[in-house]
């Protein structure tokens, strides 16, 4: 056997986010297809993958801002990472939990990844994961999380041992969950959730040792077998049991019908910035309104899931306990016995955009587009992008990313959607500037192809440039930056270094206006004063005849001021 590593380092995490969302790609139509609890809306599989593509992405982040050093991220940065970036990620009740079993093992793999840390990491997360949910129910996920953290335990020494007793331990228990929750047993299947655990445990497996986890030996017993070759399990059908001791199910089971003959009609999601004592009380006011309930999180942020009929009071709690945002409400309606998402006839055409803040949200929305925000240090994931293309519900979809650095990202967003028979058309803006002139000249009765070509041509005939503060001394274009210094951004690159912000804003202008124009935008953020607008407007309109100024206010977002001139 090779050498196996002593510890789990940043390249090893990093290893198992890429190997984990790999292994929920292969698997997530399978797992959809076995989801009955809590809710058999088929999307367990999903909502697992598009969590784990958040965390990897988050961890990706991290590296990418090592590039030019010549060692790689702390360990601690990149468990932190993969955990934030759940967190902001996490999608549904299964990747809810996901999240906070993650940021169980990160609050202790910050410290070490030796074998004794991560046999706490896997206890902590397991125990983390529990108390998140306002009613736990045995049978489901956290008895999977639980039992692969009390197979860990023990004195081995390596982590290879640690791993493969709990990836072993979690296959087992993940076997016995027909026997222990009705639902799952009158369906013949096992929870889908704690399926996917199964997956994501499988991939640490690999990343510690190199390879694939050696799976266990079939079973003829007549009790549900746990997965050996990677496809759906479940429990013996009313006929016996094959001779493998696995029987298959090739689509979505049928779903159970609730005890109550139904559940409640909205699931509501939404990030919540707020303090320790006013989550304690949301909590206790959305397990009043409905079920489901998971609340995952700390230090401020937190990510909320409940199942309701009062969408708009759930929304309402989180307003009350602080300040909620990527505001989610799905519609459930129960038809035949089934849970299905209410669909109406799609449109013919719509605009997905980008925006950097609340203010520009909102702007969009009343232009008719369908907005994904990205707050500072949270890029969205492709997954996150392919939910508004989805959200948007319409045959032609325009996509408007507004960062060069949400190119891959909005392509590979596009390419998902198109696979679901939705014409998309991504339009390269680097700038929410850009993504602004794109949407006003948008026109959705006219062809697909003129209106694309005419918001392309739109935004690229504006130029965009914005106003940072430098945290650090560095090499620039425009010469040595020091900390506190505010930076003029022209087209991306630094133009200008100044002292202040009212006269590194009037320079930035003259230079974008000294090529012509014919209109500036100004989008300010959400500390920056009005008279800051007024003294820049004037400042054009006595420079520059014939230049119309419109200021806009973008809210919570990354840069104090963003500049547009077409």
């Amino acid at each position: 056997m090779p050498q196996l590593p002593d510890d789990l380092d940043a390249v090893a995490v990093r290893t198992w986010c890429s190997l984990a969302l790999e292994a929920l790609g292969r698997e997530r139509a399978e797992i959809d297809a076995i989801n009955v609890y809590p809710i058999a809306d088929g999307d367990t599989g999903t909502n697992l993958y598009l969590t784990l593509e958040s965390a990897a992405a988050a961890v990706e982040a991290v590296f990418a801002a090592h590039e030019t050093g010549t060692t790689a991220p702390a360990t601690a940065d990149a468990v932190r990472a993969m955990a934030h970036g759940a967190l902001i990620g996490a999608r549904g009740n299964s990747g809810t939990i996901l999240a906070q079993l993650l940021r169980g093992m990160a609050g202790v793999l910050a410290d070490g990844g030796d074998a004794a840390h991560l046999r706490l990491a896997l206890t902590r997360a397991a125990a983390a994961a529990r108390q998140a949910v306002a009613h736990p129910v045995e049978g489901t996920v956290l008895t999977v999380a639980t039992a692969a953290a009390e197979a860990a335990q023990g004195e081995e020494p390596d982590l290879y041992a640690v791993v493969s007793s709990a990836y072993e331990g979690a296959r087992a228990a993940l076997a016995r969950t027909p026997e222990q929750l009705a639902v799952l047993g009158r369906a013949g299947v096992v929870d889908a959730g704690g399926r996917g655990l199964v997956a994501v445990l499988g991939a640490l497996v690999e990343a510690v040792t190199g390879q694939p986890p050696v799976r266990g030996s079939r079973t003829g017993s007549g009790k549900a077998a746990a997965p050996v070759d990677g496809g759906p399990v479940v429990g013996p059908p009313a006929g016996g049991v094959p001779a493998d001791g696995l029987a298959v199910v090739e689509g979505p089971p049928e779903c159970p019908e609730d005890a109550d003959g139904g559940g409640p009609a909205f699931e509501v999601i939404y990030l919540l910035e707020a303090r320790d004592a006013q989550v304690d009380r949301l909590r206790t006011r959305l397990d009043a309104l409905g079920d489901s309930l998971v609340v995952v999180g700390g230090d401020g942020l937190w990510h909320v899931h409940v199942h309701v009929d009062d969408a708009g009071a759930a929304v309402e709690a989180g307003v009350e306990a602080g300040r909620p945002y990527r505001i989610r409400i799905t519609h459930f309606a129960t038809e035949s016995g089934h849970d299905v998402r209410v669909q109406a006839e799609p449109a013919q055409r719509a605009v997905v955009v980008v925006v950097p803040g609340d203010g520009l949200a909102g702007l969009c929305t009343e232009a008719g587009a369908t907005t994904v925000i990205a707050r500072p240090g949270e890029p969205p994931a492709s997954g996150e992008l392919v939910d508004a293309i989805r959200r948007a519900h319409a045959r032609e979809v325009v996509l408007l990313p507004n960062d060069a650095a949400l190119r891959h990202t909005a392509a590979a967003a596009a390419e998902q959607a198109r696979t679901e028979g939705v014409r998309v058309a991504l339009v390269p803006t680097r700038a929410a500037v850009q993504g602004i002139a794109a949407l006003a000249v948008h026109e959705p009765d006219r062809g697909f192809d003129e209106d694309v070509v005419a918001m392309t041509a739109a935004a690229g005939a504006t130029r965009y440039a914005e106003l940072a503060v430098a945290e650090r001394q560095s090499w620039t274009m425009a010469g040595i930056c020091q900390a506190g210094d505010i930076l003029g951004l022209i087209d991306g690159d630094v133009a200008v270094i100044g002292a202040d912000v009212p006269a590194t804003a009037r320079t930035v202008l003259d230079r974008m206006l000294a090529a012509g124009g014919e209109l500036v935008t100004l989008v300010l953020g959400e500390d920056v004063p009005d008279a800051l607008a007024d003294a820049l407007e004037e400042h054009v309109r006595e420079g520059y005849l014939a230049v119309d100024t419109v200021v806009y206010r973008g809210g919570h977002q990354r840069a104090p001021l963003l500049i547009g001139v077409e």
